[in-house]
């Protein structure tokens, strides 16, 4: 996050590429005898698929193996049958494998696409074999952009998603296609997908498909560690969950729904957005109902059943936790030795969110109930208009305590920096680390141009990295000089929960920052796309143990504070991220809900 930042992929397209090549792979310091084809696109549609079979002049060896296995033999033996094929072709001189599923059908099960790559891909590198040849993946499964990035950061060099290239050229003509053709609505859709890979690699700082594929930069979370350790080997995973077996039955499950009746309507899982029927959410009607009732009554009552509701849920990491009050048990303290609720009101802040992104009402109404309590409200990174800083005739401030320096730099000024009590250098952002971000030109109007110093109706970008940090020595330099424009102000900076962020807050707290916050993936910005709202970072949980852990075992523990954000909600939430180390508290989306946020997550229009 800042010795690796991300890059901008649409301002620096220049320097990226998603090219790929087929074929085995020779020493680049003898005489290439190898024959390759090259891929200026790694997403193939069915004219592709058809040249790579029907031209001989390619002069590549290519074998298909079936991921189709029969219902009376397990996922694990499947696994093992199709590690051997596919090891008998490389041997036998298969310059490209195709992993297929094609031939689905009710008496067949598939192996899962993404298992059936790394499992093939892990074991021909066991058995020295992997430079022989290149996986292809001809699969119905991909169709969002984060299983395509999935498959090549696992080993495939293309992807033929044929079930969604077909729905996209089958599209209902009651939907308004008539005018585009299907060829065309095609290479639309690969369009679409190339775009978010481009990005995704983008924001672990890589530029080609090259340098991505087999890269494996993700996290397991919910899969057993010997199961990981088999088939995703080398991926990074802190807790156990399900293995093989479980992944057999939930396999067996699915393919029964698919054929085991007539469907007229498929099912709305809930993925992305909450349904009755659907996955569990965080943010359910019940549960908006409650916070806003609470809150507008003041009643505890109330306040009760919203807690419960969410701490009942089994959701996140936190929820399947419990605290050991039986080997506690008759060591308690009276509440007189407890710091006392007008103190730890002190530690809360709201999440960084910004005049634009919110409204000018929003905004200050957060500020205003933060400073009645003595708590922090964050300016976020679109600046604050200097009439803020000037209390207002009953005592009440719409000054924000926290000031942000973001990448984009809106609204920073020398005025801007000394009414602040806490600086925030944001790195990354919980719930699109990676990305920067954007405020439409029509979202500009005059008032926000003024605060940020742009012009009304110029769409304003806030790019990926910071452009004056590539090194920890580049963030102390900036918090060196934030320190001097306001030498009462403390000097946080944000980062994003992932493996290896307590090294990262190791080399922070070396660049003298006070404090570290330390961002997770369920930030509820309504602005982050949603693949990134599901898929990227990590719990806070997770990035909070390791920076406290790393910071006490380098001795830099007692130098910084340690605050924690990304849907904190209740109080049994921050009495568990106290225990993971955490300090300090930040509260958001739960803020913008109580003041009325019907979260429709439209907060990019």
């Amino acid at each position: 996050q800042v010795t690796n930042p991300p890059i901008d992929a649409i301002r620096e397209e220049l320097v990226t590429s998603l090219t790929s090549f087929l074929g085995r792979e020779t020493n680049l310091f003898e005489s290439p005898d190898a024959t390759v084809l090259r891929l200026p696109h790694p997403i193939l549609l069915q004219g592709d698929m058809q040249n790579l079979w029907e031209h001989p002049e390619f002069s590549l060896a290519t074998s298909s193996i079936s991921l189709l296995f029969p219902a009376d033999m397990s996922l694990e033996q499947a696994l093992r049958s199709l590690r051997e094929r596919a090891a008998r072709a490389v041997m036998g001189g298969a310059e490209i494998l195709i992993l297929s599923d094609l031939g689905l059908k009710k008496d067949l099960l598939a192996i899962p696409a993404l298992l059936a790559t790394s499992a093939v891909h892990h074991d021909l590198i066991r058995r020295g074999l992997r430079s022989k040849t290149s996986l292809m993946v001809e699969s119905g499964e991909p169709r969002e952009v984060h299983h395509f990035a999935l498959l090549f950061a696992y080993g495939a060099s293309a992807v033929h998603p044929y079930l969604a290239l077909e729905l996209v050229e089958k599209l209902d003509l009651r939907f308004g296609f008539t005018a585009i053709d299907p060829w065309r609505r095609s290479k639309n859709y690969r369009k679409a997908i190339e775009a978010g890979l481009l990005k995704i690699l983008s924001k672990m700082g890589i530029s080609t498909l090259q340098s991505y594929r087999g890269a494996q930069i993700f996290e397991a979370l919910g899969l057993s560690k010997a199961f990981v350790e088999e088939y995703f080997s080398g991926t990074a995973t802190r807790i156990e969950g399900v293995d093989i077996l479980d992944l057999d039955e939930d396999l067996r499950v699915r393919h029964h729904d698919a054929f085991g009746q007539s469907i007229s309507k498929l099912k709305d899982l809930g993925l992305y957005s909450w349904r009755k029927t659907g996955e569990d959410h965080l943010h359910t009607p019940s549960m908006m109902a409650n916070l806003q009732k609470a809150t507008r009554i003041n009643s505890r009552e109330e306040f009760a059943k919203y807690c419960q509701e969410l701490d009942q849920g089994r959701i996140n990491i936190r929820s399947l936790l419990e605290f050991d009050f039986e080997a506690h048990k008759g060591k308690a303290i009276s509440l007189d030795e407890v710091e006392p609720v007008a103190s730890i009101v002190k530690r809360f802040a709201t999440g960084a969110m910004s005049f634009g992104s919110i409204s000018k009402e929003a905004h200050e109404t957060v500020a205003v109930a933060m400073n009645r309590i003595g708590a922090k409200s964050n300016s976020g990174e679109g600046g604050e208009d200097a009439i803020r800083y000037q209390k207002l005739e009953n005592g009440d401030s719409k000054r924000s305590a926290i000031k942000q320096v973001a990448s984009g730099r809106f609204g920073v000024t020398s005025h801007y920096l000394v009414n602040a009590d806490e600086l925030q250098i944001k790195m990354a952002q919980g719930a699109k680390p990676g990305e920067g971000g954007q405020l439409p030109g029509d979202k500009v109007d005059k008032e926000i141009a003024r605060v940020r110093h742009s012009t009304p109706g110029i769409t304003l970008i806030s790019p990926p990295p910071h452009h004056d940090i590539y090194s920890i020595e580049d963030l102390a330099q900036l918090i060196f000089d934030l320190k001097n424009a306001n030498e009462k102000a403390r000097v946080s900076v944000k980062l994003v929960s992932e493996v290896g962020v307590g090294t990262v807050a190791a080399g922070v707290a070396k660049a003298k920052a006070d404090a570290i916050l330390i961002s997770g993936y369920e930030g509820g910005t309504g602005a982050s796309p949603w693949s990134s709202i599901r898929h990227a970072g990590l719990p806070w949980e997770l990035g909070l143990a390791e920076a406290h852990s790393a910071l006490t075992q380098n001795g830099l523990r007692n130098h910084v504070i340690l605050q924690a954000d990304g849907q904190l909600r209740t109080p049994r939430d921050i009495a568990i991220a106290t225990v993971l180390g955490a300090e300090e508290w930040g509260i958001g989306t739960g803020a913008l809900i109580a003041l009325g946020c019907i979260m429709m997550r439209k907060c990019h229009l």
